[in-house]
């Protein structure tokens, strides 16, 4: 009995791999169709290279949108091989020989761990650098997705010394009319304007250009120093700049727990898509279970309708998962709602749904 088992784990485990990797594969395919259909356009409009469109869009945009829609795939993989099992009565000979539903559920649930475990490291470490060459080219090369950046932006970087831009482009490291003014008590001792502010990963130091700096003696004589560029240290780094739409995918999860310590220390408030999305990497892996066991309990039973009755099903929970998620997680992005609970509200809700259906399974 034992081998028999083991031989069976290795049959749905197979089974349940094979088809969630093809379903991707599937699904992928005609998404990136209908992508290339919605850009082309903007793609021979800003002459954008076929490298760039192959290499820096689509080999990166695959993987996050398989990621994304991960609980879609995983539901219709199990829904889809464990239907055809049902009505080849393959699920009927299981039970008969003495195997628990309880125990047909383990090959799921490691198949599920499986999937779990790629998919968190595929949100949390792999996808974030893509993201980012992803978005810098939706930014040039696509009409739609522009790096608008954030507007009049002021800060003190230490006592007497204060900063402003006209815009900040976090996607570039850019910056436009640049300026700092440097006090002494409530006296003005110097005054810097530039055209832009660009900032050098490799040097750690800014660059400024068109820059006009004005001393200010005690005497009222103005020193004026002018000049194209200059290299110069300011206390600030891009980091501090990085509250753009979307910026927060660009982050693996040390970043994110390392800019959510340091917001938080600052006092800024506008962190919450920083943190639904820190606790997105965390849930989405663990709705591989859910929807697994979901999966099983639905499709393991013969109904009128067949196959596709099951798929049909399938599919619409499996929407409506997203759909959940969507909401509670755009209630917390308004301050509405606790970014933990928004984020973990459709699991909780949908693992009483599972247990609910599981309950209801033949035995």
């Amino acid at each position: 009995m034992r081998g028999i088992l083991q031989k069976l784990d290795r049959y749905i485990i197979f089974k349940f791999l094979g088809t969630y990797f093809f379903a991707i594969l599937l699904i992928v395919s005609i998404a990136v169709v209908f992508d290339i259909t919605e850009k082309i356009d903007d793609f021979i409009e800003k002459g954008a290279p076929l490298n760039a469109i192959v290499v820096d869009y689509y080999a990166n945009f695959i993987p996050y949108f398989a990621n994304l829609f991960t609980p879609l795939f995983v539901f219709i993989a199990v829904i889809f091989f464990t239907s055809k099992m049902a009505y080849q009565t393959e699920i009927i000979a299981i039970l008969s020989s003495g195997v628990s539903f309880k125990r047909l559920m383990f090959p799921y649930l490691v198949g599920s761990l499986v999937i779990a475990v790629f998919s968190f490291w595929l949100g949390a470490y792999v996808i974030p650098p893509a993201n980012k060459t992803r978005l810098a080219f939706e930014t040039v090369y696509i009409k739609k997705q522009k790096d608008r950046g954030l507007q009049d932006i002021h800060l003190q970087l230490e006592p007497g010394l204060f900063v402003y831009m006209g815009r900040y482009y976090a996607l570039r490291n850019r910056g436009t009319y640049f300026g700092s003014e440097r006090f002494e008590g409530k006296t003005l001792k110097s005054k810097l304007s530039a055209q832009s502010i660009v900032f050098n990963e490799e040097a750690d130091n800014w660059t400024i250009s068109d820059y006009v700096i004005q001393n200010f003696s005690d005497d009222h004589t103005i020193e004026i120093i002018e000049g194209s560029k200059l290299d110069t240290v300011f206390n600030m780094t891009p980091k501090d700049f990085t509250e753009e739409h979307n910026w927060h995918e660009t982050m693996n999860n040390s970043e994110l727990i390392e800019y959510i310590d340091a917001q938080t220390k600052k006092g800024v408030g506008a962190i919450q898509p920083f943190k639904i999305e820190y606790y997105k990497r965390w849930a989405n892996p663990f709705s591989a279970f859910i929807l697994s066991l979901i999966g099983v309990s639905l499709a393991s039973r013969k109904v009128r309708g067949g196959m596709g009755l099951h798929i049909g099903v399938g599919l619409a929970l499996s929407f409506t998962y997203i759909l959940f998620m969507t909401i509670s997680t755009t209630f917390a992005v308004n301050g509405s709602m606790n970014p933990l609970l928004a984020v973990w509200i459709p699991n909780i809700v949908f693992s009483l749904i599972g247990v609910y259906l599981y309950q209801k399974a033949p035995k």
